[in-house]
């Protein structure tokens, strides 16, 4: 399904721009071939699969901009989090052609698809100023751990915890921890999740307290979500997984910057290799301070930076 060309210098709202010579066409991205979605973000230096791009094209809707000849010049989608939330993510588009509005042009096409609610969107440098422009503010910054993983010796638990595998008579329970965590149901997208990652509970009197997942991902292996009230709790259930995937690659996307969260991941191999800024319009996405006095579960891993 073609929504528009982009054949003049302004975005209009019929979808219309001026990209020098180009014509280009928007089109629904779940009719993209798998192999181009792929070949757009390598051309970005985005470390994603083409099974990566199908988790993300079955949990999420979109656009492609594609030109005369059939090649896809960019890309943006949302992920529908109930209804009145949704994150927007791989928002591809080369610097030249953003730097002429075609950027813009996407983004205003999938907050129509979305209709009005609340959006949050982790923001590459490159791509930070458009969002600004378009009413984004700013909230926290999202640090890129990877490496190759070198565990430490085993964590202490405290307060009678232990450790478990996932089962599928916990999924009710973490769903509810992420639910209050991310702020919104992501049931959805746990459906996805759950028959590719391998789980992680902490549990403390038979009430499951913090949870995490790892799953493979871009150049190796991804940890997230990982989701508990405290800290030491938050190491506890990521360390099975960095003992796992030692002398491997593995990744962990976090918001927390001093604390010894970070600090377990730099010492386990897991440097900051980039940052991206979360930001959100209509609303503040981030949990406040008051919320953290109060114990609730917080978000410590992001299952991506596309799903939040």
């Amino acid at each position: 399904m073609a929504y528009g060309t982009c054949t003049g210098d302004a975005v209009d709202h019929n979808g219309t721009i001026q990209l020098e010579a180009f014509e280009l066409t928007l089109e629904d991205i779940a009719s993209a071939d798998i192999e181009k979605l792929h070949a757009l973000s390598v051309g970005v230096g985005w470390p994603h699969r083409p099974k990566d791009w199908q988790m993300l094209l079955k949990n999420g809707n979109g656009v492609v901009a594609v030109d005369s000849i059939g090649r896809l010049a960019g890309s943006a989608m949302w992920f529908d989090f109930g209804p009145t939330f949704s994150t927007i993510g791989m928002v591809i588009t080369p610097p030249r052609l953003q730097a002429r509005g075609a950027g813009s042009w996407m983004m205003l096409h999938v907050m129509q698809q979305a209709g009005k609610r609340q959006f949050g969107l982790n923001a590459t440098r490159a791509a930070k100023r458009l969002y600004q422009s378009m009413g984004f503010e700013i909230e926290e910054t999202v640090f890129q751990c990877q490496g190759e993983a070198t565990p430490v010796a085993n964590p202490p638990l405290t307060g009678g915890a232990a450790l478990r595998a996932l089962t599928p008579g916990d999924v009710e329970a973490i769903l509810a921890l992420d639910a209050t965590a991310f702020g919104a149901s992501r049931n959805v997208l746990f459906k996805s999740l759950l028959p590719v990652s391998k789980g992680v509970v902490l549990v403390r009197g038979q009430r499951i307290e913090a949870f995490s997942l790892c799953r493979r991902f871009g150049r190796g292996a991804l940890i997230g979500p990982v989701v508990a009230i405290n800290e030491a709790d938050a190491i506890a259930v990521t360390h099975p997984h960095v003992l796992e995937h030692a002398g491997q690659f593995l990744r962990l996307d976090t918001r927390e910057e001093r604390c010894a969260f970070p600090e377990y991941l730099a010492n386990s191999g897991l440097a900051v290799f980039d940052t991206v800024t979360t930001m959100s319009l209509g609303g503040r996405w981030m949990q406040g301070d008051e919320d953290l006095k109060n114990l609730k579960p917080k978000t410590w891993a992001l299952a991506s930076q596309a799903f939040g």
